[in-house]
């Protein structure tokens, strides 16, 4: 019997290009969930928002009776905000959470019990946001923050059961992802210009970033490993910015990313 995996945000960018190496260069039957109507060849479609735990729970059942079983999970759906913390409601800086952070335990909750049975693998979408936190892009990073932490928690909680579990975090990535965040400039004349020069910047070097198909084949490729590692970054380059967070003293970190993206 072939492996299954369900690939959430599997409609476009990251999660479509992971979504379709699984399937043409690994073999796995692969179901999408989305809130949006989707079709695609050789992949298979079920409505479902992630923030909605009983239509996840629902979902995910529904692909483990179509298919008789679940070895992977890919937790790509995910969404942007953006603007000065203080200006940011917290309906949408919740909204944000339950996409990107909880929407992630909502679908790993309801297939654990079916991975632990094919000792199967979770790979979680975090971000180099996750460890260097953006100014002007605040809970975003934090939402990244929580999917490396929370995964590495998980990782040890499952080991004993033989599944394995991986935060990937992509750097700069060309995807519809920059087109849909959701942008506020509520303050930029008390802040002096620094949001929108802010997001400005990271939205040019979002566009001019690595290829989505690049960023995908890679998180499929590594789904396929003989030893899944807890955390994995894409990108030589991005790879040097995450042991530069870890090295350098938090004073001289903080410096650093105020004069790229705060200043």
């Amino acid at each position: 019997m072939g492996k299954t995996a369900i690939v959430t945000g599997g409609t476009s960018g990251i999660g479509l290009e992971t979504a379709k190496a699984l399937t043409s260069k690994h073999g796995y039957t692969v179901y999408v969930f989305s809130r949006h109507a989707f079709s695609y060849p050789d992949l298979r479609h079920i409505s479902c928002d992630v923030a909605d735990e009983k239509a996840v729970t629902d979902a995910v059942k529904e692909v483990v009776s179509r298919e008789g079983r679940l070895d992977l999970v890919v937790n790509c759906a995910g969404m942007g905000i953006s603007g000065a913390l203080e200006f940011t409601s917290l309906s949408d800086a919740k909204h944000l959470f339950d996409v990107n952070f909880f929407g992630t335990v909502n679908v790993n909750r309801a297939s654990i019990e079916h991975l632990r049975k094919t000792r199967g693998r979770i790979i979680n979408i975090s971000s180099v946001a996750g460890v260097v936190p953006i100014p002007f892009q605040s809970f975003y990073s934090a939402s990244k923050s929580a999917i490396n932490s929370y995964s590495l928690a998980l990782a040890n909680e499952l080991k004993p059961f033989g599944v394995s579990v991986c935060a990937v975090m992509p750097g700069d990535t060309a995807t519809g992802f920059t087109a849909a965040r959701k942008k506020s400039a509520e303050g930029d004349n008390l802040y002096e210009g620094r949001i929108t020069r802010s997001v400005s910047k990271m939205e040019k070097d979002e566009l001019g970033g690595t290829d989505s198909a690049i960023t995908g084949n890679t998180i499929a490729s590594l789904a396929v490993r003989k030893k899944l590692p807890a955390l994995y970054t894409v990108g030589f380059s991005y790879k040097l910015v995450n042991v530069l967070m870890k090295i350098l003293p938090v004073r001289l970190s903080q410096r650093l990313i105020y004069g790229l993206y705060a200043k």
